[in-house]
């Protein structure tokens, strides 16, 4: 037997040591029981070669298997996954086919992002996204913050599964040109780099067999994401790499600055932008509320904003006072007073109006609806009352 034949034999039998220790520990700790990580390593580990090696620590598994309650808890330190990379350390060829991760993968949906994820959108014309890697509480912060130039913002634990849902869902956006890498990376016993895995993604691409070149992470493979997508997203997104960056006033500069330059949107991704853009013009009819109209007055005396509702027929009901435009909208849905949406878009910009005029002395001057009542539209024949039924400063 040559030296290397000895040296392969033995670091096979360490890594099998190091995936029944893990195993067992596994088997120890209750949270395992019912989580994706340890059913999924277990079930992949039981399709290769060294199965029968293993046979006693996998049978042991999956005798305290309880139905899957989650995908993965994101432990600091993971038995599985540990298990997972020992093995795929010693035995590359087996495991480069081998299914180890636990997460499903998403189904996409209407609208933008097509994919869920633990994210927040700000605007979907905005240039720029913010990835915070393992930093969860910095990407609540960057949203509540919400600079103008700022698109959507969130983490990345993994750079595998993590990578490919960026990358169908910035693609899906063509207005994202910049992508700010800031916070942590995450490096655990678990061995995830997303962040330095990403940067190798932009600078260096994938090779034929779709890892990534130059990552460092154990799992940089990218198997649900094309070739051509990968192309498409290093063309559209310029990475700005801050990683290890969590100060708030340098990375929301950092998001105003890049997005200031940043170019118009992307015209290459291989499918259409999952968001329709629609041109809109005013409306040219406008068809009376059955429930009525409202006339709104801003009350500067007595500090409150007062709306009187009448029926079409030109007689007061009611009169509704308030000091926000919440109270009164709420209170007269509740009431049953409007029934159409377009009324109800109308009424909250006038209350807005009001409540400006209220808070600045300003005059305030109701303003009419948008568009013409038809001449056969049971509210637009003239019924005396002095607001005009909705045909003037009311609706």
């Amino acid at each position: 037997m040559s030296a290397s034949t000895t040296f392969a034999s033995d670091g096979r039998s360490r890594a099998l040591r190091i995936v029944r220790e893990q195993l067992d520990e596994a088997v120890a700790a209750k949270k395992c029981h019912g989580c994706g990580c340890l059913q999924q390593t277990v079930a992949a580990l039981g399709q290769t070669e060294a199965a029968p090696a293993l046979a006693p620590s996998l049978d042991a598994a999956r005798a305290v298997f309880i139905p899957k309650k989650y995908d993965c808890l994101g432990c600091a330190v993971c038995y599985p996954a540990i298990a997972a990379n020992a093995f795929a350390e010693a035995f590359p060829a087996a495991s480069a086919h081998l299914d180890l991760c636990p997460t499903e993968a998403p189904e996409a949906r209407a609208g933008w992002p097509p994919l869920p994820g633990d994210y927040r959108v700000l605007r979907y014309g905005a240039p720029v996204a913010v990835c915070t890697l393992n930093d969860a509480s910095l990407a609540s912060r960057l949203a509540d913050a919400s600079p103008d130039e700022l698109a959507i913002v969130g983490t990345m634990h993994t750079e595998n599964l993590g990578i490919e849902r960026m990358i169908t869902n910035l693609l899906a956006n063509p207005h994202v040109r910049r992508l700010v890498l800031c916070g942590d990376d995450t490096q655990q016993a678990v061995g995830h780099l997303p962040g330095q895995s990403l940067q190798s993604l932009v600078e260096n691409g994938v090779d034929d067999a779709g890892r990534i070149r130059g990552a460092k992470g154990k799992r940089p493979m990218l198997k649900n994401v094309s070739r051509e997508e990968i192309d498409a997203f290093r063309k559209q997104i310029e990475l700005v790499p801050a990683i290890g960056e969590t100060d708030m006033k340098r990375l929301i500069e950092l998001v105003r600055s890049v997005g200031r330059s940043a170019p118009g949107p992307f015209d290459g991704a291989p499918r259409a932008s999952a968001v329709e853009r629609v041109t809109t013009t005013e409306p040219r009819r406008l068809v009376p509320d059955p429930a009525g109209y409202f006339v709104v007055y801003p009350d500067a005396r007595r500090g409150v904003l007062s709306v009187e509702h009448f029926a079409n027929a030109g007689v007061l009901t009611c009169v509704l006072e308030g000091k926000t435009p919440a109270a009164l909208y709420s209170a007269i849905i509740g009431r049953g007073l409007i029934t159409r949406l377009d009324h109800a878009a109308y009424l909250g910009r006038e209350l807005a109006r009001a409540e400006h005029a209220l808070e600045t002395g300003e005059p305030y001057v109701q303003d009419r609806a948008a568009g013409m009542i038809e001449e056969d539209a049971p509210a637009a024949q003239g019924c005396g009352c002095a607001h005009g039924c909705g045909t003037g400063g009311t609706t």
